[in-house]
């Protein structure tokens, strides 16, 4: 079975590093510098500019967005030193990965791990390449904290399922060229009764309603499902598997939205920094309030001791094969610092920190803003904080449900 793991290395490390910066210089343009994933971003899909795609086929082509990801699927086939050589590159040159989203945080390692070959050759190339964007079809309106409630249905009709029944809170529905989904097959089993089926957006009978949030935005989705028709073979795994390999995909999902992934991505300048562009400095050029100095100090140390714990973690991890419980820990974790973070650049920013609109308001305020309020749900998708709690305490701690 194909998994993340090691490929052996093709010559030496001084040799592939010269062939990284090589490639960097020929595909990467300086003016992409400082920009981001605009096919990946959780508010939009946005829009390529010429640069952008060339720069996405160019690591598409070589496999280089999902470097460790087998070669035969269209991964890099990397080994875990190659990939680190690959990384320290980029980010000399201010260079960042164009292939991303739920495709590859979540939907990818897990088809790795549970899909037919036929599932792995149809639909990995082309996440690899940054070609298909996917969605999530777990949450339901009476299946949120209780997922394994859901209702959403899948009849057999032989060579095909009927799928009938709703999603809630479907991330980049109105934009997912796919949706990876949990549907019931049998009622009479509350967990071995829900199957993983892979279901095309644009097929007939799928409906998606943008739910637009405090922030502004509309990146969740309300999804409807009527009579909508899909293929055996997109059923992943076997019926009535769709509850372990679910929890694995979420394994994988709540170590990105962690401070081990995009958390850490969105983090931008340190707390002390933005603190010395809003507030006064001493003599030193050090803060000048004490007390705001004490807090950042403390909320830098617990940041930086949990990036150091989730990378010690997801070495941990690679060691092992794959992600596990410990991704509960990181998730809890990283979300609330998260949080804390942005409540304390608010507060350091002052007026400037409570902007909506308008000229008096650099682009940067109005992001933090809105990524503050954004904020909010990151202790709740993908698990909330109360979920983590048992999980931590059941799978991590062996703590026992008391009778």
């Amino acid at each position: 079975m194909a998994t993340l793991a090691d490929a052996p290395a093709a010559g030496t490390d001084d040799a592939f590093r010269e062939e990284v910066r090589a490639f960097l210089a020929e595909n990467f343009a300086p003016e992409l510098k400082g920009n981001n994933n605009a096919l990946s971003a959780v508010e939009g899909p946005g829009t390529e500019t010429p640069a952008q795609k060339k720069w996405r086929e160019a690591m598409g082509e070589r496999g280089w967005g999902t470097p460790t990801w087998p070669k035969e699927y269209g991964g890099g086939g990397l080994s875990r030193a190659q990939a680190k050589i690959l990384t320290e590159e980029m980010m000399k040159d201010g260079a960042w990965n164009p292939i991303g989203g739920m495709g590859v945080m979540m939907f990818g390692p897990t088809l790795l791990e549970y899909g037919s070959e036929a599932q792995k050759h149809e639909h990995i190339p082309p996440i690899c390449r940054g070609e298909v964007r996917w969605c999530q079809g777990y949450s339901e309106p009476n299946a949120g904290s209780d997922l394994a409630n859901l209702q959403t249905f899948a009849e057999d009709k032989g060579d095909h399922y009927v799928v009938n029944g709703q999603k809630t809170w479907t991330s980049g529905g109105q934009w997912a060229d796919k949706c990876f989904c949990l549907v019931r097959t049998d009622r009479s089993d509350k967990h071995r009764g829900i199957s993983f089926l892979l279901i095309d957006m644009d097929a007939p009978g799928v409906e998606v309603r943008p739910i637009q949030m405090i922030s502004g935005v509309s990146p969740f989705c309300e999804t409807f499902f009527t009579d909508v028709k899909v293929p055996k073979e997109n059923l992943v795994g076997e019926e009535g598997q769709g509850w372990t390999i679910g929890k694995r995909l979420l394994q994988h999902e709540r170590t990105n939205i962690s401070g081990g992934g995009s958390m850490a991505r969105m983090m931008g300048p340190s707390v002390s920094d933005i603190a010395r562009m809003y507030g006064e400095t001493d003599a030193e050029g050090r803060i000048a309030d004490p007390v705001l100095r004490d807090r950042i100090a403390d909320y830098e140390i617990r940041w930086n001791t949990f990036l150091l714990t989730a990378r010690r973690a997801a070495e941990e991890s690679k060691a092992s094969g794959g992600v596990s419980e410990i991704s509960s820990v990181l998730k809890k974790l990283g979300t609330k610092l998260g949080q804390e973070r942005a409540e304390l650049t608010i507060e350091i920013m002052g007026l400037q920190g409570l902007g909506w609109e308008g000229e008096g308001f650099t682009e940067k305020e109005l992001e933090g803003v809105r990524g503050w309020l954004f904020g909010k749900a990151f202790t709740i998708y993908g698990g909330s904080t109360e979920i983590q709690n048992n999980i931590i305490a059941k799978r991590v701690l062996g703590m026992l449900d008391h009778q």
